[in-house]
């Protein structure tokens, strides 16, 4: 194992402070950082030594025997779990980062159920109300060629259930929901036997679109409710948990450890294939070559690394480390040539930033001359990441593309979602527009279908009462 970098801030809010300084001794479990602000406390994932303490990591070289035992958390009062989860360091493991601890800090049984936009919900009563408060936890799996959120229900789901009911006892939740695509039949039928018995918990299936993991889509799906991009899923009575989060929800309490490890995915121009390599409980701070190597290292020349998933991850570099809320490592194909031919973005809140589908059209050699907005994507504050109005459903996209065709665009690349890319096709190739979308490297590489033409159903048929 070579150093391990731990970043100091690998969670929404200010970057924590190191607590530690050069030539300090650390074991697994020890804190090295603590926050200044919005924030989790951040640990060793290795016994070592701290050889630097940079502006924005602290580098450790790690021993050559590592043990498996940990520093366990300490809390004045052990039986106080929202006190362990906090300790704990824990955020949201689905990619998003909010610290956990904040999140769980809520009295469902006491959240009144918020004010609905009628004009978003105009098929609810205006008088709607939630009968209970709800627990719902992500096992969307949302990125496609990523399969460590499902590997996890398959090989821990006693471990997993556990800490969806600790969340449920937090928040004083009276209801649970798992929400998974229909698709994963291995991981459904050992969730239901493992909730058989748990007359709170059910399960609710979704389609195989993306993005059906974006928190307010999930409150959608399983609640009914269309949250504006400004509500929280407390407007609905709910706490959306991804279910490696609510592992470590049950890691921390059960056990007292500390989050220093992460699941994910290693996949795509891999010597051996382009199958899903799944690592467990990987040390954060190790880096994204030592697992390529790991998962049998890069076949030939590829294209880019990407740290993330196909839409919402960025590129990354080999000496990179992973962080707490890393779910994908994925090596792609070579990238096509564009010969400097003019192209649109179409800039959706599902996909990349417009500064991501720049690098893309700049690594593909294509001349950007017009950019366009998804009419749903909403920016909340100046700067701020784009929010979807409608996650996953399209009202269309003619009018961009009329703008594509009138700034002489020969080439689009999108990064819309399932629905918005279907709707994007409708009318686009009509107008002689070639279409990319920005996942198109990575779904070539791992052998996943092109995001254009939506071909299967939104909807989906449920288990009878859940189970």
């Amino acid at each position: 194992m070579g150093n391990v970098q731990i970043l100091l801030r690998q969670h929404v809010g200010a970057p924590c402070a190191a607590i530690v300084k050069a030539g300090d001794e650390v074991k697994k479990g020890t804190k090295i950082a603590t926050p200044t602000g919005l924030g989790a406390n951040i640990f060793s994932s290795v016994y070592g030594v701290v050889e630097e303490v940079l502006e924005d990591r602290i580098v450790i070289r790690p021993d050559e025997e590592q043990k498996d035992e940990f520093v366990p958390i300490e809390v004045e009062d052990e039986n106080d779990k929202l006190a362990l989860v906090k300790e704990a360091g824990i955020v949201g493991m689905g990619g998003a980062g909010f610290p956990t601890g904040i999140k769980l800090g809520i009295n469902l049984a006491e959240t009144e159920m918020a004010e609905l936009d009628a004009e978003i919900n105009p098929e609810l009563p205006a008088d709607f109300k939630l009968e209970h408060s709800y627990i719902l936890i992500n096992a969307a799996e949302c990125e496609p060629g990523l399969e460590h959120n499902i590997r996890q229900i398959e090989e821990q789901c006693d471990k997993v259930v556990r800490g969806v009911k600790y969340c449920m006892e937090i928040t004083h939740a009276d209801k649970a929901i798992f929400a998974i695509k229909k698709k994963n039949n291995k991981a459904i039928e050992i969730l239901r036997k493992a909730i058989a018995n748990e007359a709170e918990i059910s399960i609710h299936l979704l389609p195989d679109i993306y993005p059906m993991g974006e928190e307010r889509a999930v409150v959608r799906e399983c609640l009914g409710v269309n949250l504006t991009t400004m509500q929280l899923p407390s407007a609905a009575r709910s706490v959306v948990v991804n279910l490696e989060t609510a592992a470590k929800i049950a890691e921390a309490i059960d056990e007292k450890k500390p989050c220093i490890t992460k699941n994910l995915t290693v996949r795509g121009k891999i010597n051996g294939g382009n199958q899903a390599h799944v690592f467990m409980d990987v040390p954060v701070g190790v880096s994204v070559g030592e697992l390529i190597e790991r998962a049998g290292g890069i076949d030939g020349v590829y294209g880019e690394i990407i740290m993330g998933g196909a839409f919402t991850g960025k590129a990354t570099e080999l000496d990179a480390p992973i962080t707490k809320t890393t779910g994908g490592i994925l090596v792609t194909i070579e990238f096509p040539d564009l010969h400097g031919a003019n192209v649109g973005l179409l800039v959706c809140a599902c996909g990349g930033s417009e500064e991501r589908m720049r690098e893309i059209a700049q690594k593909m050699n294509g001349k950007v001359v017009s950019v366009c907005r998804c009419k749903q994507a909403i920016e909340n504050k100046p700067g701020a990441p784009l929010k979807c109005l409608r996650p996953g459903n399209c009202p269309g996209q003619v009018k961009n593309n009329m703008q594509f065709k009138k700034d002489k665009c020969e080439y689009i690349i999108i990064g819309n979602c399932s629905d918005c890319s279907n709707t994007v096709m409708a009318s686009g190739p009509k107008m002689g527009l070639k279409v990319f979308h920005q996942t198109d490297h990575v779904m070539r590489t791992v052998g996943h279908g092109l995001y254009r033409t939506l071909r299967v159903s939104k909807q989906v048929d449920q288990l009878p009462n859940g189970k």
